[in-house]
């Protein structure tokens, strides 16, 4: 067992669940509206989809990871366009605004249901997990605890950070500081940015 490769992985899978759960997206929306409208309940209730919605794709980026780790070329060529897309949310962290949480004609029933099908019409859901997720468990594919262990960490953290969240702005009722979220974005993404040279390395590693 080799428990370098597995915690690195795990740590790896903690720093990107923190990332993607800061970062603004559909799911976390969701979540703030869920919270300021039906309460804590509501915004666990919704930040609780990822379980279901990113699950079956962990399972195929699991069972892919195998097959890429046989196949150095493609999971090269892969590990580049993973890297541009972790480019582009980086990039995307420096200029995107907070969420917006008002919306007078919102329909607030059924939390989990809107959290479910928000995370399954997200397209940056399946590319995160086919190009970034699956690269990186094919590194540690001969380690089978060591991609279990990111996606388990990945997951948990993602659905832990838009909890925390969920709790903050039920306790403030909407009242952040837009400085503070917007330095929060910039470290995320700063870290996104590192991460993708971090896969383009990878990738040229692999081609020369």
């Amino acid at each position: 067992m080799e428990l370098n490769l597995i915690l690195g992985l795990i740590i790896a899978g903690i720093s990107l669940g923190i990332i993607e759960g800061i970062k603004p997206g559909p799911l976390l929306t969701m979540v703030i509206r869920e919270t300021l409208s039906g309460g804590l309940r509501a915004g666990v209730r919704t930040a609780a989809a990822p379980i279901f919605t990113d699950g079956p794709l962990i399972i195929i980026s699991l069972l892919a990871a195998n097959w890429f780790s046989s196949k150095p070329t493609i999971l090269a060529i892969i590990s580049i366009f993973g890297s541009i897309f972790l480019i582009k949310m980086g990039f995307e962290c420096f200029s995107t605004d907070p969420p917006s949480f008002v919306d007078d004609n919102y329909d607030y029933n059924n939390s989990f249901k809107r959290g479910i099908l928000t995370n399954l019409l997200n397209p940056n859901v399946y590319i995160f997990w086919f190009l970034i997720g699956g690269p990186l468990m094919a590194r540690a594919a001969h380690e089978p605890l060591a991609p279990i262990g990111y996606a388990i960490s990945f997951l948990f953290t993602t659905i832990v950070v838009n909890i925390i969240i969920a709790y903050f702005f039920d306790k403030t009722r909407g009242k952040i500081s837009h400085s503070s979220y917007k330095i929060t974005l910039f470290i995320c993404g700063f870290a996104m940015i590192l991460f993708a040279f971090g896969f383009l390395f990878y990738a040229i590693n692999i081609l020369f």
